[in-house]
């Protein structure tokens, strides 16, 4: 993923609505039309299971 590209959530993590859009004045924010909270998706990454290498 390159850093113009958007993590796209399924629903809204506060509220569960999934009435969603960019949020354009914080890159990478999304706002919920629901509740109106601005919120952002981060991928970390992936956990290996123990012992895996």
């Amino acid at each position: 993923m390159t850093g113009t590209e958007r993590a796209v959530p399924f629903y809204c993590p506060y509220c569960g609505d999934e009435d969603l859009r960019p949020e354009e004045e914080s890159e990478g924010a999304w706002l919920c039309s629901a509740c109106r909270r601005v919120f952002s998706v981060k991928f970390i990454g992936l956990r290996l299971g123990e012992g895996v290498r």
